[in-house]
């Protein structure tokens, strides 16, 4: 009674309508955080012969798309301060690396492995989160060097992140990433790839797509935008969240609704029950705000979103046990979009998918037939 439907087509048309944009650049697609909610494995078996790699954000993701027999390149870059890298050099997993520690222990890993580490250097060009500092950068380069040069590592690539602040500061910090380029080459340092952009930055920039780009949330069809939707770069969600009608009763006027009374009722009036609350991702914030679709018309949510439930005021209208509710999906005359949701939540669309699980079932459309 409560389903994410996920349109792996609509994944495979995203890729492509996004390679189409960035200049022949590979491309790298996010799959980190279970694929944004729509379900990493399914995800990255589906496009595992149609990307160039694959990016999860700690090496157990790595390790779990490697199990389930993905061969594509997989890069993972948010390590414990406990990690060995054993594991990851012997699945082949690439490594970003920010740290010189980092790299003493990646280079370890590679001699007790007996199998040269493949690490991409990130550099901290002014988002301030992972990353060497401008500062930092030439000793990390010259260790990644001679670490090289000893034959324990592979560096393929360097990278950075843009904060996407403004396009002043972006626009500074591709400059100041081109700088560290040029500088690991005065190191003398040899990789393969430069990559900078995720989904925003890579619609915005075309001269910072370099070697590779990274793609999350556009290739799950939503645009990185909050003034901007996806149809505007011809994004399809992959996304819809449904639940059905589970009780309904007929209440006078003034008949308070869920915790709070967030609602009153304005006369004799249907109210029905959805099983979907914050245990599903639901955000309890778009209490009042939010609106969901049955048989194609669009209700507020007219109570305090709970932990289990909702309350829809859906007053004479026709609506019965069983009917399906639509929280959000791709269609605007079937209901409402992610986009929505995440505006009612003071939100953005990132979040809201990302967070959609609890006791929701995935159910997954238009895949791949298994050879």
């Amino acid at each position: 009674m409560r389903d994410l439907w996920i349109d792996l087509g609509a994944i495979s048309q995203n890729l492509e309508t996004m390679r189409a944009k960035v200049s022949g650049a590979k491309v790298m697609v996010v799959v980190k955080a279970n694929a944004y909610g729509h379900g990493m494995l399914p995800v990255a078996t589906h496009l595992d012969d149609a990307v160039d790699f694959f990016g999860v954000a700690d090496i157990d993701e790595a390790l779990e798309l490697r199990a389930a027999g993905i061969e594509s390149p997989i890069l993972a870059w948010l390590h414990d301060p406990n990690e060995t890298f054993e594991a990851a050099v012997d699945a082949d997993i690439d490594l970003g690396i920010a740290t010189v520690e980092q790299l003493n222990r990646v280079a370890e890993a590679a001699k007790t492995c007996r199998q040269k580490a493949r690490v991409h250097l990130k550099v901290d060009t002014g988002l301030g989160r992972n990353g060497a500092s401008l500062a930092d950068w030439p000793q990390l380069v010259t260790s990644a060097r001679a670490y090289a040069e000893l034959g324990l590592i592979d560096t393929v690539a360097v990278f950075s992140h843009l904060s996407s602040t403004s396009e002043q500061d972006d626009l500074e910090q591709i400059q100041r990433f081109d700088h560290a380029v040029s500088e690991a080459k005065d190191l003398g340092l040899e990789f393969y790839l430069r990559h900078l952009t995720a989904s925003d930055g890579s619609l915005n920039y075309p001269q910072a797509h370099y070697d590779m780009v990274r793609l999350g949330v556009a290739i799950y069809g939503l645009s990185p935008f909050s003034d901007h939707g996806s149809a505007e770069y011809g994004l399809v969600p992959a996304m819809t969240a449904t639940s059905v009608v589970v009780q309904t009763k007929r209440v006078a006027a003034g008949h308070g609704v869920s915790y709070g009374y967030l609602h009153r009722t304005s006369a004799e009036t249907t109210l029905a029950l959805v099983p979907v609350g914050y245990a599903e991702g639901l955000p309890r914030d778009a209490s009042i705000w939010a609106e969901v679709a049955v048989n194609g018309k669009r209700y507020r949510i007219s109570s305090r979103i709970a932990m289990d439930q909702f309350v829809i005021d859906v007053g004479d209208d026709e609506v019965k046990p069983g009917d399906q509710v639509v929280l959000f999906g791709p269609n605007a005359e079937v209901g409402p979009s992610v986009d929505e949701l995440a505006r009612a939540g003071d939100t953005i669309n990132y979040e809201v998918v990302t967070r959609m699980g609890g006791r929701f079932k995935r159910r997954y459309l238009n895949q791949k037939a298994k050879d």
